[in-house]
């Protein structure tokens, strides 16, 4: 139960306080398009069982890899994708935690 609180919480409300701390003047927006990055869990649906909550998704499904990543940190370099880099990759590190669980 913790650690889906967790979860859910690192996925849903810590993204609002990363937008207000980084993009403040925007930070609205910036919460909704990290929070629109979660659909990069889309992946997911090309897994046999869809969920197994004890697999972890880092380096299991193909947009959570080290070469997806590395797309990811790439996309910090250009202003325009910037939110969606930081989205995408504090999603990475959220899935990542849950991995330690």
């Amino acid at each position: 139960m913790l650690q889906t609180l967790v979860h859910y919480t690192l996925h849903l409300l810590v993204p609002g306080l990363i937008a207000y701390i980084f993009f403040r003047k925007e930070w609205k927006k910036a919460w909704l398009i990290m929070l629109a990055t979660m659909l990069v869990d889309l992946d997911h649906l090309f897994a046999t069982p869809i969920f197994d909550p004890g697999r972890c998704s880092i380096k299991f499904h193909p947009l959570h890899t080290y070469w997806a990543m590395a797309v990811y940190v790439v996309l910090l370099f250009f202003k325009k994708t910037r939110i969606i880099a930081v989205g995408l990759l504090f999603h990475m590190l959220t899935d990542f935690i849950d991995c330690q669980w």
